[in-house]
This record gives C-alpha cells, sequence and structure tokens, in this order.
C-alpha cells in the first residue's frame, strides 16, 4: 500500500511526527505511572485492589460450595475419578483459545477470570437453578419425566448459556479496552465455556463411576468410559461451541463503536439466543430416537463447529490485515521502519523476528537472547494494539484520550525499536515480505540496559518526566 494511500484512507485521525519527540517524551510521566485514565480514589469499592479481592473471594466462596456439592453428589471415591478424568481436555482447549489470541494477546488475568467465572460461579447457578426449576416442574405436573426432559431442553440451555454468558459481559463492560472484536469474544467465551465444561464433567463422569461401583461393571462396557468417550472424546468442544456464539454477538458489538448503541444490545442478545438454540439443540437429541444424537452430532454440530473455526481463522487474518493497513502511516511519520509493518502482518515473521533477537543476543549469555527475544513480543503486542486504537478511532472518532493512549504506546515501541526494528527488518526480508537485492545486516549489539529500562536512546534528549507544562502536541487535539 503506497504512502498516499494511507493518508487518503485516514485524514480523520492525526499522527505524532518524529520531529515532536522532545515534547512527546517530556509529557510521559514515570513508568510506574503509565496508565490510560487517572486513578479514582475516594470511596473504599473504587479502589481497584479492593474490587480484585472481592472478584477473587466471590469466586473461590463459589469454588468451594460447588466442590462441596459435587462431592456430596458424586462421593469423595467419584469425585476425585471425575476430577482426574475431567482436566484431561482443559489445557488442549485452553491452548487451541490462546492460540487464536496471539495477534493481540489479551492478559492472562481476563482469561483466568472467565475459566474461574465458568467453573465456579455459573456452574454453581446452573446447578442450583437446574435442580430448583426441575423439582417445581415436577411437583407442578407430577411427572418426574417429563420434567427432566423439559428441564434438560429448556431450562438448563436457558440457564447456563445465560450465567457463562456474563463472565464476557462483564468483561466487556469493565475491561472495555482490552475487548477489540470477534477473536477477543471468541476466546473468552471459550475459556468461561471451558471452565463449566470441566466442572460438569467431574459430575457427570463421578456420577458415572458410583454407578459402575454399584452395579459392578468394569472395562470397556462401564458407565464411566462411555461417559468420556461421549463427553471427553467426542464433543469436549460441545460447551465452548455454544458459547462462543454469545462471545460473537458481544465481539461483532466491540466492533460497531460507541455510535451504534442499538447494535451493542442487540447482537450480543443474538448470539445468546442462538447459543440456547443450540444447546437445547443438542440437550434434546437423545429424544430425537436411538440415533439422535449421532444424527445432531454429525448434521450439525460438527459442521457449526467447522463453521466457528473459520469465523475464528478469519477474523485472526483480519487483525494482521488492520496492521499492514493502519501502521504504515507511523512508518512514514518515522516511528518505524518501512519493513516493520510488513513483518507485524505476518504470525511468520513476528515468530522469526524474536527467534533472530535471541539467537543474535544470546552469546555469550543466553539471558540476554531471552530478554532480547522477549522485548520484540512486546514490542509486537504494542503495536498490535497502536493498530487497533488508529483503527478503532478511524471508525467511530477518535475520542478525548486517543492522543494520550497513542502517546504511551509510541513511548512502549520507542524503547524497544532498537532490538525490534533489526529483527522485524530482518524478518521481513527473510519470509519474502519485502523483497531486496541484499539481504539487511545484523542488528547491533544488544545494549547493556534492558531495551525497555531507563530512557531513550543516547542520541535522542532525555525526556524531562514533569505532568503537565506545554505540550502543543495535546493542545492541538
Amino acid at each position: 500500500m503506497s504512502e498516499g494511500s494511507v493518508q487518503h484512507q485516514q485524514p480523520a485521525v492525526p499522527v505524532l511526527e518524529e520531529h515532536q519527540l522532545d515534547e512527546f517524551l517530556g509529557a510521559v510521566p514515570e513508568r510506574g505511572q503509565w496508565r490510560y485514565r487517572p486513578r479514582r480514589v475516594g470511596m473504599v469499592w473504587r479502589s481497584k485492589a479492593f474490587r480484585v479481592g472481592a472478584v477473587i473471594t466471590v469466586l473461590a466462596l463459589c469454588g468451594l460450595v460447588i466442590l462441596a456439592l459435587v462431592r456430596q453428589e458424586t462421593g469423595t471415591e467419584g469425585f476425585l475419578v471425575g476430577l482426574g478424568l475431567a482436566v484431561l481436555p482443559v489445557p488442549l482447549l485452553m491452548a487451541a483459545f490462546r492460540w487464536l489470541d496471539r495477534v493481540e494477546p489479551g492478559p492472562w488475568r481476563n482469561l483466568l477470570f472467565a475459566f474461574a467465572w465458568g467453573a465456579c460461579a455459573a456452574a454453581l447457578v446452573a446447578i442450583i437453578a437446574n435442580s430448583f426449576a426441575t423439582r417445581w416442574i415436577a411437583t407442578a405436573t407430577a411427572d418426574p419425566a417429563s420434567a427432566d426432559t423439559l428441564g434438560a431442553t429448556v431450562v438448563a440451555p436457558v440457564v447456563e448459556e445465560s450465567a457463562k454468558a456474563v463472565a464476557v459481559l462483564l468483561i466487556f463492560l469493565f475491561r472495555r479496552r482490552q475487548f477489540g472484536g470477534i477473536v477477543d469474544g471468541i476466546v473468552l467465551a471459550g475459556f468461561t465455556a471451558t471452565g463449566f465444561a470441566f466442572t460438569e464433567n467431574i459430575l457427570y463422569l463421578g456420577n458415572a463411576f458410583g454407578e459402575d461401583q454399584q452395579l459392578g461393571t468394569t472395562g470397556f462396557a462401564s458407565v464411566t468410559v462411555g461417559t468420556f468417550f461421549v463427553r471427553v472424546v467426542m464433543s469436549p468442544f460441545a460447551h465452548p461451541l455454544f458459547t462462543v456464539f454469545s462471545g460473537i454477538g458481544f465481539g461483532i458489538a466491540a466492533l460497531g463503536g460507541a455510535r451504534h448503541r442499538v447494535r451493542r444490545v442487540l447482537l450480543p442478545l443474538l448470539g445468546l439466543t442462538i447459543a440456547i438454540g443450540m444447546h437445547a439443540l443438542w440437550n434434546g437429541s437423545s429424544s430425537f430416537g436411538p440415533y439422535g444424537f449421532y444424527a445432531v452430532y454429525g448434521a450439525f454440530m460438527v459442521p457449526s463447529f467447522g463453521l466457528v473455526t473459520w469465523l475464528a481463522v478469519w477474523a485472526r487474518q483480519r487483525e494482521l490485515r488492520t496492521l499492514s493497513v493502519e501502521l504504515p502511516v507511523y512508518a512514514a511519520a518515522g516511528w518505524l521502519t518501512p519493513a516493520e509493518p510488513l513483518a507485524l502482518a505476518s504470525m511468520r515473521a513476528r515468530g522469526m523476528a524474536r527467534d533472530m533477537a535471541r539467537h543474535w543476543n544470546s552469546h555469550p549469555d543466553p539471558a540476554r537472547g531471552r530478554a532480547a527475544a522477549r522485548a520484540v513480543a512486546e514490542y509486537e503486542s504494542f503495536a498490535t494494539s497502536l493498530a487497533m486504537l488508529r483503527r478503532k478511532a478511524r471508525h467511530d472518532g477518535a475520542g478525548a484520550d486517543f492522543a494520550l493512549r497513542e502517546q504511551e504506546l509510541l513511548h512502549h515501541l520507542w524503547h524497544r525499536r532498537e532490538i525490534a526494528g533489526p529483527a522485524l527488518t530482518y524478518a521481513a526480508h527473510a519470509t519474502g515480505r519485502l523483497r531486496r537485492a541484499h539481504r539487511p545486516p545484523g542488528p547491533p549489539p544488544f545494549p547493556r540496559q534492558a531495551p525497555y529500562g531507563g530512557g531513550p536512546p543516547q542520541h535522542l534528549p532525555a525526556p524531562h518526566r514533569h505532568y503537565g507544562g506545554h505540550n502543543p502536541y495535546l493542545e492541538d487535539r
């Protein structure tokens, strides 16, 4: 993409020029004070430590209660067997969703919160609400068999999908800057549903083991093996697949921006409705006859899984294309080299840049190589956030804090560019994304100080580190 086309597409969002570097660095506070918005003080519940502590306490209490209920239902031995078997698919599912999130990785605290919410809070709500609703229906209709069927196909999908979607809603509302689109919605919903399925599998597998103990069945004919095969081998993606549609709804709503308020409400509700419908169809498949389960699995679940997988990969590629569209304007302004946007838009080139930074700086001290690779990885993450910030500003308008957020991200990039710039340029050439006659030379030696510490390179003026004062860029904005 030429420089002219980039400027033609992006007239509404200004770019910080490199000649404003002195004013820019002088306006950036100390590293310990880097934040996008001022800290709110006063009331206790506005304290970040208080909110984090409250969330951890609530989830821990829910976890203790749900463990006690599951143990009471399955017995100690059944609980341990169910726990050992239910944990097997969890690392694979988490690794798959984390791989999908490699372009702009979300913070682990959000993912762990989502998993804990699904495993503890959502599971507790589901057990209590489903049991209460099933007993109420059985009492009202005097037909326990139909009450179980109605509870599984109507009550359980609504309760469970709504409880799981709350985790995505909370992050969407209170961690909005870390929720950028479809991929974030899919990943958060996937982690939430993985946690929920983990707890539910403990219950089902523990009960199956208890039934085998009573009947004396062992081996491949046991209920435990059959339950494990259906829930862990054939359909470990079932709960994540349902809840992912809620995440997609939130993700599309996040792409719409603040101006589309109706869309921000209707799309998550539509996604939740689809998730509930799929869950109800899955739970009711056994009532369609002896082959109903296999018919729903083959004709509906597998194609849906393939469609969602395609959508997730497409959304990730769309994020990479955003880097190639948004970052050249920063290269034209002097903040990036011309090759860096091309390398940052390729997962292969990004991985090669980290490997080359580690290789170039690992002798004689391997710790320097690891630090260099980490600096490149951080550079890639901040550059991705910068591209997403600019895309949002072009589509939804530059907010009041756009300039401050852009400054902070550029500040992070500047303190890592001495290591990341040569590595990314080399990767752009090596992967063929930037074709020239000669391969670029190797990078300069790894600096003695950390690439992200202590101030700008020596040939630049040191920042004044003040919080106020004259800043022409901010005044122009």
